[in-house]
């Protein structure tokens, strides 16, 4: 059975990118897309008053929008097999359970709320902390430069082995026939001990060898023989890594980073959830280019 990629569409604009982000996906990937509107959305927004419990002009609502969706998504993939529906629930706690069983789900950075001025809405940066699948949020407007098609950056982290990000935006770069960028940051010691450069080199230059030796080794375990056809960039740069991440996204189709599980705390239900650190939020809120949350634990590519 093929996972599908999950598109969450509330009317916005924001999520009509990322319907049209969601389809190229599913063409690229060769996979189904389903088409979701929860219809208490607009209620979990803040931006209606529950004065009419039943609220059947919203359910008819709910129903054109996604019919109008899921005909924007023929539209754009013919060949793609596109199925939608209208969820009585709660936005985050129907994308969550939809992402159960989709390859990646989908979701505008925006809603359409009394939120919406802000660059992060709460369905997406709640979804991006809870879904057990790779999260893609998109940008509500259009980059100024359009970016290079299949340009996938990753971040590469400091462990030994390839992450679920890395795998993740290695298939992502084949199958856009595209580029992968793989970044690894390093910061030198706040007080660098000056040591006598002809008998031990200069300690930035040995952190960077480090790094570099580093990325060459994750990379060498990410795709092996070279099958994936890939070409990838490395991008070892001093520096805080959302800093760098964010100047290696211009002019990207796509950033990638990963998130750790952590456990539910203090009572809350939240048995799944990610631990999204300052990277991650600084890339979902600043980012000029869609970002994916991939779940560390997520077993992508093995």
């Amino acid at each position: 059975m093929r996972r599908p990629v999950v598109v969450g569409v509330d009317g916005s604009e924001g999520s009509l990118r990322a319907l049209d982000w969601a389809a190229a996906e599913a063409t690229s990937a060769g996979l189904p897309l389903r088409v979701v509107h929860a219809s208490l959305w607009e209620h979990y927004e803040g931006t209606h008053a529950a004065s009419d419990p039943e609220r059947p002009a919203d359910e008819i609502l709910a129903e054109h929008l996604v019919a109008e969706a899921q005909e924007r998504a023929r539209r754009l993939g013919p060949e793609v097999d596109v199925e939608a529906d209208v969820l009585p629930e709660d936005p985050v706690a129907a994308l969550v359970a939809e992402s159960h069983d989709a390859a990646v789900v989908v979701v505008g950075s925006r809603g359409r709320g009394r939120i919406a001025e802000m660059l992060l809405g709460s369905v997406s940066l709640a979804l991006a902390n809870r879904s057990r699948c790779p999260v893609v949020v998109v940008p509500a407007r259009a980059p100024d430069t359009p970016p290079r098609p299949g340009r996938v950056v990753v971040g590469i982290s400091d462990a030994e082995e390839p992450t679920s990000a890395a795998f993740f935006a290695l298939a992502h770069a084949t199958a856009r026939h595209g580029e992968l960028v793989a970044v690894r940051s390093w910061r030198a010691p706040a007080h660098e001990v000056r040591s006598h450069p002809l008998l031990f080199g200069s300690p930035a230059a040995t952190l960077r060898r480090q790094a570099e030796e580093h990325l060459e080794a994750v990379l060498a375990k990410l795709d092996p023989t070279g099958a994936c056809g890939v070409v990838v960039q490395r991008s070892v740069v001093r520096g805080p890594t959302h800093q760098k991440l964010l100047e290696a996204a211009e002019g990207a189709e796509l950033l990638v980073v990963g998130a750790s599980r952590t456990g539910g705390r203090h009572g809350h239900h939240t048995p799944h959830a990610q631990h999204l650190g300052t990277v991650n939020h600084a890339m979902l809120h600043y980012a000029p280019c869609p970002v994916a949350v991939v779940p560390n634990a997520y077993p992508y590519g093995g």
